[in-house]
């Protein structure tokens, strides 16, 4: 069953691991890795990431990408969002504790930003949605 706006915003607002899929170009199947994000509801989904990577490279040149979010317990439920990509600029710090607090315990906070600066905020303007809650297994 498809998810409601607001659910399909809530689960994505939870913590998980998103897989990012970006083109590759022609001679390729589409990049797909996992990325940390951070999403609130009704605003734009970003990531952060080097522009000289692979995947920021790719999606500086399709200009969008897909994220795929899903559980299995206790219910197999996925949200997938495409659409264009923003590159905002430098992760600021703050943005780079925003992001690593969603995903690591305090004490790993401070040395992730070190590690990561130079990074691009990136957003996605969601365009595209699908979702579905495939119910009790």
């Amino acid at each position: 069953m498809p998810l409601s706006i607001a659910e399909r915003e809530e689960f994505l607002a939870e913590r998980h691991v998103a897989a990012l899929s970006v083109s590759a170009g022609t001679a390729r199947g589409p990049l797909m890795v996992p990325i940390w994000y951070v999403f609130i509801p009704g605003s734009r989904i970003w990531i952060s990431t080097h522009p000289d990577s692979r995947k920021g490279k790719l999606i500086a040149a399709a200009g969008r990408f897909s994220l795929l979010v899903h559980r299995v317990e206790p219910t197999t439920r996925y949200v997938s969002v495409e659409g264009p990509a923003t590159v905002a600029g430098p992760s600021s710090d703050d943005d780079l504790r925003t992001i690593a607090s969603r995903y690591l315990p305090a004490g790993k906070v401070e040395p992730y930003v070190d590690f990561a600066r130079g990074e691009y905020r990136i957003e996605l303007e969601p365009e595209h949605w699908l979702s579905a809650d495939l119910g009790a297994p």
